[in-house]
């Protein structure tokens, strides 16, 4: 059996990866492929976009299709950054950029401790 995992980000392909390693599946990725497209992540929701990627994967490859999305929300951001999280300090932002924005946001916060 092939899967297709349906994402571009290269952590998430390791990731993933590792963990469907036990399984005799034949694991793709979207370099297997001569696509040329972007993935869309247009949802308002985490599940949203993961079901966005894995569908335009299946139609694309016509083969079954992996997709997840991950996000965090703070509770104090009010949600944020969410389904931006990647993006979070700018569209070509690193992981360093969000966290660095990310910790600039929540000094302004005290925890209270008991």
């Amino acid at each position: 059996m092939k899967l297709v995992l349906a994402t571009q980000n290269k952590d998430k392909v390791k990731e993933i990866k590792n963990f469907l390693s036990g399984l005799k599946i034949q694991i793709l990725t979207l370099d297997n492929f001569k696509l040329n497209s972007t993935l869309n992540e247009t949802g308002q929701t985490l599940e949203e976009n993961a079901l966005q990627k894995a569908e335009q994967v299946f139609r694309l490859t016509k083969l079954p299709s992996l997709a997840d999305d991950s996000g965090l929300e703070v509770e104090f951001l009010k949600g944020k950054p969410g389904v931006r999280s990647s993006r979070f300090a700018g569209e070509k932002a690193t992981y360093l950029d969000n966290n660095l924005k990310l910790l600039k946001l929540l000094k302004e916060y005290k925890v209270k401790t008991p």
